[in-house]
């Protein structure tokens, strides 16, 4: 009896380190010299999970939407243009941007002020696209957005982005999927855009009163 306690113990000690190692492997992704180039384009929202209430609220009435990415004159910067649809109304706003750097982790930024609100993640697929963010209110909150380059995600990228959640110390009841059932009301525009100068820190500028979250409205200031 005592034996097969101790085999039983060591058993669940591996997997609870596998659990572990498992969370410790999802990492920002680190780009290489290409990593600009395979982010533009459209990608659509799949789902989002967020601990902050308001959030979920807003992910709960998106029915669907996009992040639109595109070049500007700076090569490592890249806007974002969000479109969602709410009921019978689209929204749009391009409030934020990918800075990617070599060696570093490419990150989502406020073009008013440049604050870094959110990071893309590793993942096992080049066509998914997953943006974990955090936020400061009266505590911190995290949250983790899905994009893909088609609505028809495998069984396997759904359950990575569980697992990405999960890591991050989301609950299964914090994930919303996005129902796709309306019409996509939100046209894509081609352009190459810039984003101001003077909306480029000449100092790093710092506004603590920031409180948005990432992802659809959520990327909005």
């Amino acid at each position: 009896m005592a034996l097969a306690c101790i085999v039983t113990f060591l058993s669940l000690a591996h997997i609870l380190s596998a659990m572990r190692l498992h969370c410790e492997l999802l990492l920002p992704q680190i780009p290489d010299n290409t990593t600009a180039s395979k982010l533009l384009g459209k990608w659509f929202y799949i789902a989002g999970a967020s601990q902050f209430p308001f959030h979920l609220l807003e992910m709960v009435l998106i029915d669907n939407g996009y992040l639109d990415v595109n070049p500007t004159e700076q090569e490592q910067e890249l806007l974002i243009n969000q479109h969602v649809t709410v009921r019978d109304k689209c929204f749009s706003s391009n409030s934020t941007y990918l800075e990617v750097s070599i060696n570093n982790a490419t990150l989502i930024k406020y073009a008013k002020n440049q604050r870094t609100m959110g990071k893309l993640m590793n993942s096992s697929s080049k066509e998914i696209f997953l943006i974990q963010y955090q936020m400061h209110k009266e505590k911190n909150y995290t949250g983790l957005y899905l994009y893909a380059r088609n609505q028809n995600m495998s069984k396997t990228q759904l359950e990575e982005f569980r697992d990405h959640a999960k890591c991050l110390g989301l609950r299964e009841e914090e994930i919303i999927y996005a129902p796709w059932q309306k019409k996509e009301l939100c046209q894509m525009k081609e352009t190459r855009q810039t984003i101001p100068q003077a909306r480029r820190p000449q100092m790093q500028s710092k506004d603590n009163s920031e409180a948005s979250g990432a992802g659809h409205q959520q990327l909005t200031t």
